[in-house]
C-alpha cells in the first residue's frame, strides 16, 4: 500500500459498484449465531489517535468484510457512514484519523465513521480502489461519495464533512455567502486559481469574512508547498535551524500533515532567534498559518499568546 505525501486527491462519485460488496447469505454455522454488531459493546481494536475515554459506539465503528453490509452500506440509507482507511504502520494515518475521530464526536450522531484497517481487510481496499492511505470516502444512501488521499487541515476536513451531510439530506449551516460554497468546491477540487480569485472576490466585499481568508490562505499554502519539496522539508529544517525558507517550508508541511502544534512552535521559536526583517517575515509567516485554522481553534489562541511573548 503506498504511503502518499502530495496534495490530496479527489475521487469520483460513483466509481465504485457497491453492490457487489453485500455480503452473501449466511452459513447454516453461522445462522444459528446473533447477527455481529457493527458497534460491538467494550473496547473496540486500536484505533490511532482514539478519543480520551471513549466515544459513543453508534459513532465510530470498525468496519471489516464481514460487517460491511450491515454496518456501512444499510447504515447509510439511514445515518452517512465516512469511511477511514488506515493502517497502523501509516504515520499520516495517525495525524488524520484524531481529526476525524474528533469531528465524529462532535457531530453527535449525525454520521458515523468507519474505521477500515486496510491490512486486516486487504479484500475490502481491494474493491474499494485504494490506492493509498490515508484514504477517506463515504456511503451515503447505499451510494459511494467522493473523497480523498493524504492528510487535509481540520478545516478543509470538516468542509468535507459537511459536504457529504448535505448530500445525505442533512441541514449543516449554511455559510453566509453562497459564493463560499463554489469557492470551497474549487479548493477541494484542486482548481487552485478558481478557488483564489472567488475567495479574493469575497474578502473585497466583505474584508472581515473568515472562511473566505482561511480559504485563501489555503490556497496559499498548497502553493507553497507546491514549490518545494515537501517530502523532505522537516528532515532539512532540522539540519538546519536557522534557515529561515527550511523552517517555513517545514512549518507549512507539519500543518498540511495535521500537525499545526509543532507548526506553530517551530516559527514562534524561530521568532525568538531573529531580528528585522527576517523575523517580521517570520511572524507573516506564523500569522498565515493561523488563517488557515481559523481564529476560533484553541491551538490558534495558546500560539498567539506565544507570539506576543517571543515578540515582547
Amino acid at each position: 500500500m503506498s504511503d502518499p505525501r502530495t496534495t490530496p486527491s479527489i475521487f469520483t462519485r460513483g466509481a465504485v459498484d457497491l453492490s457487489a460488496l453485500r455480503a452473501p447469505a449466511p452459513s447454516p454455522s453461522s445462522a444459528s449465531r446473533p447477527a455481529e454488531s457493527a458497534a460491538p459493546d467494550g473496547p473496540s481494536s486500536p484505533i490511532p489517535g482514539g478519543l480520551p475515554g471513549g466515544v459513543a459506539p453508534e459513532t465510530i465503528i470498525d468496519v471489516t468484510e464481514t460487517n460491511f453490509q450491515t454496518a456501512v452500506l444499510e447504515r447509510s440509507l439511514s445515518t452517512p457512514v465516512i469511511l477511514d482507511f488506515w493502517a497502523d504502520w501509516c504515520e499520516p494515518c495517525k495525524q488524520l484519523s484524531p481529526i476525524l475521530e474528533r469531528l465524529a464526536h462532535e457531530g453527535g450522531g449525525s454520521w458515523v465513521l468507519g474505521k477500515v484497517d486496510v491490512d486486516a481487510n486487504p479484500r475490502l481496499a481491494q474493491a474499494l480502489r485504494v490506492q493509498g492511505i490515508p484514504m477517506v470516502v463515504a456511503v451515503v444512501n447505499g451510494q459511494l461519495v467522493e473523497g480523498f488521499t493524504g492528510v487535509l487541515p481540520e478545516s478543509q476536513v470538516k468542509q468535507y464533512v459537511d459536504a457529504v451531510l448535505k448530500a445525505g439530506g442533512i441541514s449543516v449551516e449554511a455559510p453566509e455567502d453562497p459564493r463560499l460554497d463554489a469557492a470551497d468546491d474549487a479548493l477541494m477540487g484542486g482548481d487552485l486559481d478558481e478557488a483564489e480569485a472567488a475567495y479574493r472576490k469575497i474578502l473585497a466585499e466583505h474584508p472581515a469574512d473568515a472562511a473566505a481568508e482561511s480559504g485563501l490562505a489555503q490556497v496559499e499554502l498548497y502553493r507553497r508547498i507546491s514549490g518545494g519539496d515537501a517530502a523532505s522539508a522537516v528532515a532539512k529544517a532540522e539540519a538546519a535551524p536557522d534557515d529561515i525558507d527550511a523552517q517555513r517550508l517545514a512549518a507549512d508541511v507539519e500543518v498540511l500533515s495535521g500537525e499545526a502544534d509543532k507548526a506553530y512552535a517551530r516559527l514562534v521559536a524561530l521568532v525568538k532567534r531573529t531580528s528585522g526583517d527576517e523575523r517580521d517575515a517570520v511572524r507573516k509567516h506564523l500569522l498565515s498559518l493561523f488563517s488557515v485554522a481559523g481564529p476560533d481553534d484553541p491551538a490558534v489562541a495558546s500560539a498567539r499568546r506565544a507570539l506576543a511573548s517571543a515578540l515582547f
